[in-house]
């Protein structure tokens, strides 16, 4: 059985190991592949029976050019580089990694966070430039630290990370409201479920913890962030386009909206013109809360074992 990996860096930059899935067949495996070229997908896939992708698409016109295809399996929980409506048409199931990140993303949440309210790398560059041994006073700051302790947190998506990041939050002695999910015994004992319009009004942070979809495109915009306290605090390791980007760098550069932290914009890599680049109080990162070495082991033992189920006829993980 030939098996072809389409763009396995980010994956597996190094520090892990393809031999699990070598072992299942004859494995080829491409660092990147074209994600706007598909005759590059084409031409790799050949005539591979599996194919395992992460970011690289797979479209109608990819599936029809490679006939001997029969199982597509995503490095991710989220599928939307799949055309997994006509993959199920032709009778090839797309299967994902549905649990994996919950407890790196939910740590990293709170990473931005804490460095928002503490500045901790800027202090640190400050005394290794010389300015604390020159300082007249025993210390400084030079940004208002802020305590968490009393303060609410409002996490909108409560399913397993949301739930991670409002256990770290609670046990810090905030407040946790949750909204976007429905209410699970689990999920009362850390969060008070409340409606949105609630939640944004109450919070001094917010975290974004949902999945994208087009009715929820674009929600933290102009008319939401005016439902907000000033000088809020927003969190976003989920989705960019959950974010209309120029009513966030306008709030920003307002103070309405104290600081934002942000793992994940709209178009990624970050383009050039993204108006949050010139945003005041703004921390973006390259789309790394989920890529811990143990994260990454998950989403590649959940790739194998996908594999294998296949090959057993017996498939789970099947996301059509």
């Amino acid at each position: 059985m030939k098996i072809v990996i389409l763009d396995g860096y980010t994956e597996n930059p190094g520090d892990l190991s393809w031999d699990a899935l070598a072992a299942l067949g004859d494995l080829t495996v491409y660092d990147r592949t074209s994600r706007t070229d598909p005759r590059e997908a084409i031409a790799r896939i050949g005539g591979a029976e599996v194919v395992i992708t992460n970011k690289t698409p797979i479209s109608r016109a990819v599936i029809d050019a490679c006939p001997a295809m029969k199982f597509i399996s995503v490095l991710a929980t989220g599928y939307n580089v799949v055309d997994t409506a006509y993959a199920r048409q032709r009778g090839i199931p797309v299967t994902n990694v549905p649990d994996y990140g919950t407890t790196a993303v939910a740590q990293f949440t709170i990473a931005l966070l804490l460095e928002i309210c503490h500045h901790v790398q800027h202090h640190s560059e400050t005394v290794f430039a010389g300015r604390w041994a020159s300082c007249p006073d025993f210390c400084y700051w030079d940004y208002p630290l802020i305590e968490l302790d009393g303060k609410t947190m409002g996490i909108i998506g409560f399913g397993r990370i949301g739930q991670a990041t409002g256990r770290i939050a609670k046990a810090m002695g905030m407040t946790v409201l949750a909204t976007g999910s429905r209410p699970t015994k689990e999920g009362q004992a850390i969060a008070r479920y409340v409606d949105l319009d609630t939640l944004l009004s109450a919070s001094d942070v917010i975290a974004l913890h949902c999945p994208l979809f087009p009715e929820n495109t674009g929600m933290i915009n102009q008319a939401a962030i005016a439902k907000m306290k000033d000088g809020v605090i927003l969190l976003n390791t989920a989705r960019g386009g959950l974010v209309a980007e120029q009513d966030l760098s306008d709030a920003l550069n307002s103070g309405k909206i104290a600081a934002a932290g942000l793992d994940s914009v709209s178009t990624e890599p970050i383009r050039p013109d993204n108006p949050l680049l010139k945003a005041k109080n703004c921390i973006i990162t390259p789309h790394i809360a989920w890529g811990s070495r143990e994260s990454r082991q998950r989403i590649m033992d959940c790739a194998e074992a996908n594999v294998k189920a296949y090959m057993a006829g017996s498939l789970i993980h099947v996301v059509n």
